[in-house]
C-alpha cells in the first residue's frame, strides 16, 4: 500500500456494516447532545497526516471532554485554550527531552510533519470521557492501526498509559519501533513517563533510517 492515501485504504472499511452503524449513532448523538469535537473536526487526524505520510502515532484513548479543548488531534487543543494537565507534562518532557519549549498547545504542526495524533475513540459527550466508549470507534481505529502496521516504511508507534500499551499486539512487523512508558497524566507522569525521552528516541530512530525527523518545538526546533 505504498503511495496511497486514507481514502483509499480506508474504502473498504467505511463500506462495512458496524462503520454505517456507527455513523448513524454519531450523527444522532451530535443532534441531541453537545459533543466533541466539532463534527467536521472529527478526522482531523487523517486530514492532517495522510496514510502514506505517516512517521510517528502518537495513540490517545478519547478526546478531550472540556469546551473548546478537542479538534481532533489527540492531546491536541485549540490555540488560546487552557493547557490539559496531560499536555503540560508532554511539554515538560519535551524541554527535558531535547530542550525545545513549546508554548502553542495546538499540535496541527506535528501533524503536518508526519505525526499521526490519533484517539482510539474519536467522539465524546462533554464533561463525560469514555462515553463513547464500545460504539464502534475502537474497531475502526484498532483496523487503522492495522493497516499502518502493513506498511513497509518503518513508522514509530509512541504508547503512553496502560490504554495505549494494549494496542501492541496489533504491531507485529518488524520494521517499526514502539516506545511505550506511563501516561503523562498527573496521575501517572512520575511512574516512567518523565525521563522516557519519547522525542530523542522518535529522532533518533527517524534518522537512522534515513527518514526526516520531526520539529517538535513552536519554532520549528
Amino acid at each position: 500500500m505504498v503511495n496511497k492515501k486514507w481514502d483509499e485504504v480506508l474504502k473498504d472499511e467505511m463500506k462495512k456494516p458496524y462503520f454505517r452503524q456507527l455513523g448513524i449513532f454519531v450523527k444522532n448523538e451530535y443532534g441531541k447532545k453537545t459533543i466533541f469535537p466539532e463534527y467536521k473536526n472529527i478526522f482531523n487526524a487523517f486530514k492532517y497526516t495522510d496514510y502514506d505520510k505517516v512517521k510517528v502515532v502518537i495513540l490517545g484513548q478519547d478526546p478531550y471532554h472540556g469546551i473548546g479543548q478537542a479538534h481532533g488531534l489527540s492531546f491536541s487543543v485549540e490555540s488560546g485554550v487552557k493547557r490539559p494537565p496531560s499536555l503540560d507534562n508532554i511539554f515538560k518532557e519535551l524541554e527535558n527531552d531535547i530542550h525545545v519549549k513549546r508554548t502553542n498547545n495546538n499540535l496541527s504542526d506535528w501533524a503536518k510533519q508526519g505525526v499521526f495524533l490519533l484517539n482510539s475513540i474519536m467522539t465524546v459527550i462533554k464533561d463525560t470521557p469514555l462515553s463513547h466508549k464500545g460504539k464502534g470507534w475502537e474497531m475502526f481505529t484498532d483496523n487503522v492501526i492495522k493497516l499502518l502496521n502493513e506498511r513497509e516504511k518503518p513508522i514509530v508507534f509512541i504508547l503512553w498509559g496502560s490504554y495505549a500499551r494494549s494496542k501492541k499486539e496489533l504491531i507485529t512487523n518488524k520494521c517499526h519501533y514502539i516506545i511505550e512508558s506511563a501516561h503523562p497524566s498527573p496521575l501517572s507522569a512520575h511512574r516512567g513517563f518523565f525521563g522516557s525521552k519519547p522525542f530523542s528516541k522518535t529522532n533518533n530512530f527517524l534518522v537512522t533510517h534515513g527518514i526526516k525527523p520531526i520539529k517538535w518545538g513552536d519554532n520549528n526546533e
